[in-house]
């Protein structure tokens, strides 16, 4: 096996377990703290996936009775990661779905607020 992919692939299992415990510790809390270290994971994400080209590269460079053993290594890294994108993607699209509905409910308090000014001032209008 090549020096080189045994580097990469070092780094990437480095990363990889560096993400999961990221993810374990994001979903213990939030706001401010959940979107930061999301933040942190979503770039995270992007450096394994730069790491995986990179061993795929040298992968595909080397020997086939060698290459073979390696893809499937690289797939196996693959779905992990695509694993953890899914759960990450999950996590942050339910806090923009609750942003959206907390949003839907302030305007409609809000227009719920002006009908209920409108008929007041009416009333007093009247009267």
């Amino acid at each position: 096996m090549s020096q080189v992919f045994e580097g990469y692939e070092r780094q990437y299992c480095e990363l990889s377990a560096g993400l999961s415990r990221k993810y374990t510790a994001a979903s213990a809390v939030d706001g401010e703290q959940k979107k930061q270290k999301l933040s942190e994971i979503k770039a995270g994400l992007d450096d394994a996936d730069a790491l995986i080209r990179k061993m795929d590269l040298e992968a595909r460079s080397l020997q086939p009775s060698v290459k073979a053993m390696l893809l499937a290594k690289i797939r196996e890294y693959k779905t992990d990661l695509n694993n953890l994108k899914n759960e990450v993607k999950r996590v942050t699209s339910g806090n923009r779905n609750q942003a959206a509905r907390d949003g839907l409910l302030e305007s409609g308090i809000a227009d719920a607020m002006m009908v209920c000014i409108s008929y007041l001032i009416m009333f007093i209008w009247f009267c």
